[in-house]
Formats: structure tokens, sequence, C-alpha cells
């Protein structure tokens, strides 16, 4: 899906990270897996400026929401593979409804914090991590019952937060860690940080992590890249803290375009992080 984005091609962003090898690579690693293959939004629905494609959006995410649900209750880990950051308002709500007390680690360049009121552009992949904390626009997840608890909710490596958002994420007491955090205390502390406030619940993680987080040096097919990034290194770092947690209940990796990519870099580092938190170490 890229319907909540500005730029077109995200859509094609589970076929680059399938085309990585991700599915062999699980092979390899003695890992068993299914892949459900892709879900499609219908062809037309209701808009409005301040919520682009909203009625497609939703029922798209809807059945993302049934089939995130259905993996759980088989015992799955379930890997959403994106498409826009929008398809995380149908994949968070399943796990924090199948999980009682899951927190959210939310690796993004970006608040992603909007709604309808705050929203400069109207595009919903600017809105999910406020949709998922339930605080809106409702119409994006109209089927989700249950939300994430905003202060078990953490935004992880922050670098483009509009004026706005930033108000609505301090007002709903997510925490968050910026770039300069990472810079000043490392990605290591952070991290560490970060699964103990996501994980004080009890209920385990959900982690959705957004490729433009990364450096555009080394992750240039992304639609809306942020300069001076995490380094390819914090992003590894992370995953493998996450994996040795022992917490983590599903993941959402998302916003790879193979239009604006070089040479299939991007989707290939996103098909190695999968892998990492997943248990793939160097040694």
């Amino acid at each position: 899906m890229d319907l909540g984005a500005l730029k077109r091609g995200v859509s094609m962003g589970p076929l680059a990270i399938r085309h990585a090898g991700l599915c062999e690579k699980l092979s390899d690693m003695g890992l068993s897996w299914c892949d459900h293959g892709d879900i499609i939004p219908v062809k037309s629905g209701a808009t409005t400026n301040q919520l682009k494609n909203y009625e497609q959006i939703a029922e798209a995410n809807g059945r993302l929401y049934a089939q995130t649900r259905e993996s759980l209750e088989r015992g799955a880990f379930p890997v959403v593979l994106g498409g826009d950051h929008s398809v995380s308002a149908g994949s968070v709500p399943a796990v924090a409804k199948a999980c009682k007390d899951a927190g959210l680690i939310w690796i993004d360049a970006h608040g992603d914090f909007n709604d309808d009121q705050s929203t400069s552009t109207g595009n919903m992949h600017g809105m999910p991590l406020s949709v998922v904390c339930g605080c809106g626009p409702d119409k994006m997840a109209p089927y989700a019952g249950t939300f994430i608890d905003p202060m078990r909710a953490v935004l992880v490596g922050a670098r483009d937060i509009e004026t706005l958002e930033s108000l609505r994420l301090k007002e709903a007491g997510v925490t968050v860690f910026t770039i300069h955090d990472i810079d000043r205390m490392g990605m290591s502390e952070v991290a560490g940080e970060a699964i103990k406030i996501a994980s004080s619940g009890g209920g385990g993680i959900h982690v959705s992590f957004d490729m433009d987080v990364v450096t555009p040096d080394a992750a240039p097919g992304v639609g809306t890249p942020v300069h001076s990034g995490l380094t390819v290194r914090e992003a590894f770092l992370s995953m493998e803290m996450l994996y040795q947690c022992g917490k983590v209940l599903a993941l959402d990796m998302v916003e790879v375009n193979p239009i604006l990519d070089e040479q299939g870099r991007t989707g290939i580092l996103a098909c190695e992080l999968i892998l990492s938190i997943l248990g793939k170490s160097v040694f």
C-alpha cells in the first residue's frame, strides 16, 4: 500500500524485501515460515483533504488486523512488510487486542502523531502512531477496539517532528528519544530504556521500524528521507537488543520504496534487519 504516502512506489516494498531473499534466509536460520501474500487495497473509496484515501486504507488495514490476530492466535510471530507506515494502524491494534498490556517501540525519523486537525498534508502515513495510541483519527482504524497505552509507547530516532505533532506527543505521554538523545546516550542505552518502558506492563512489545530512520546514505529507497539518521550499525544494534530481550511479539518493516532505491540497497538492508530481530547473529 502506498495510499498513505505522497510519493508512489512504496507499495512494491514487500516485493523488494522478498527479492532480497527473506524467506530463503529464514529457512537457512532454521526457522519455519508462511508467506500469506499481499493485502491489496480496494480501488476506490472516500477521501478528504485532511484524511487522504482514508476509506481504502481502513479497509485494507481491517484485513491486515484480522490476519495479524490469526497469526498471533496460532502462536506465530507476525512480520508485516510495508507499504507505507499507515499499515501499522492494522497490525499494532491486533497485537494490543491479542496481548494485554503490550507496549510499542516505534523506530522512525518522523513523529507519525498527527490527526485530521494537526496534519499539514492529509497523508495518513503521518498518523498511525497517534491512531494506535487511541488518539485518532478514528476513521483510520474503525475495527480497533483496543489500543496501546501511550505511556508504554516509545518513539526512537526522531528528527523531523512538526510543532503540533510534538505537542500531541507530549500531551499523550509518549516517550521520545530523538537522534540527539542517541548521539548523547548511545544506541545501547536508548534501546535498553525503550525496552524497559515498552515492556513495563508485562505484555510484550510490538516493534514498528520505518526505514527512513536510517541515514539516507545507507537507505536511499524511502519516500521521506531525512539527513543524519541512524547508522547501519545503530539500526542493527537496536534489532539485536530487541531479539535478546525476548519480549518482542511482532514486527512491521515499512517504507521501502524500490523506485527511489539504488541497486536494491534499502530492500536488502530491511531484509537483514528483519533477520536480526529474529535472531541472526555474527557468531
